[in-house]
């Protein structure tokens, strides 16, 4: 995806990410559990994304080189949940926005400048976008080029992150196939000779299928699916 489609891209999750939660709280209040979030409800999801948010819009406005002086905000009762969350979300997109995404700002993987941020914050407002979906039973499709970025940020970010050294002991690649962008990714691509599997869906759900917001058996899969499900299984940010 084009650097410059970023901003724009937040700024739709975070709206839309706005909206569902209002209606979820409508509909299901807020201790409803969030399915893609074992073990939270949807007062937590609002606000981690809003904590998150609050994060890098600090890191990037103060141009941080390290995450040392900043200070962790109080979580606010649930009835001022949904206006802060989205003033934090407005903080973050005019942070980004004044922001040269060559800037050299802290982060937790190998690229440290504002670029890195702005790519995250689409794919983490996206996703959590959809896990407030879900408790709607409502989810909207992931545009094919945002869902196609998030798979290779996955790809090139999350998958070497959580293996620095390359593809662990026993892994095999699987074959991802973007149906809708008409191309084709390898997890742990090396390890062995033949894939294991070729995984078929729409970009937005082979990425939400890589961050276990949907199973596996909702796409196509040619070859052994057990062991697909296995190897996207190993890649778990601690």
């Amino acid at each position: 995806m084009e650097p410059s489609r970023y901003l724009p891209a937040l700024r739709r999750a975070d709206a839309r990410f706005a909206d569902a939660a209002a209606e979820a709280v409508l509909a299901a209040g807020w201790a409803a559990p969030v399915p893609g979030c074992p073990g939270w409800t949807l007062a937590d999801l609002v606000w981690h994304l809003g904590s998150v948010q609050h994060f890098w819009a600090w890191v990037v406005r103060t141009r941080a080189p390290d995450p040392g002086g900043y200070d962790t905000p109080r979580r606010r009762p649930d009835d001022e949940l949904l206006g802060w969350s989205a003033g934090q979300s407005a903080e973050l997109e005019t942070a980004l926005a004044a922001a040269d995404p060559a800037e050299p700002v802290w982060t937790w993987a190998p690229q440290r400048d504002v670029a890195f941020v702005l790519r995250r914050q689409v794919h983490e407002a996206v996703v959590h976008t959809v896990d407030v979906e879900q408790v709607l039973g409502d989810v909207h499709p992931v545009p094919a080029d945002v869902g196609l970025d998030g798979l290779d940020e996955w790809l090139e970010v999350v998958v070497p992150g959580v293996f620095p050294d390359g593809p662990p002991e026993g892994a095999h690649p699987v074959v991802l196939h973007a149906i809708d962008a008409g191309v084709e990714r390898t997890l742990f691509a090396g390890s062995r000779p033949q894939p294991v599997a070729t995984v078929r869906g729409n970009a937005g759900d082979l990425l939400l299928t890589a961050w276990r917001r949907l199973p596996l058996e909702v796409l196509t899969v040619d070859g052994d699916g057990l062991q697909a499900a296995a190897m996207i299984d190993l890649v778990r940010l601690e």
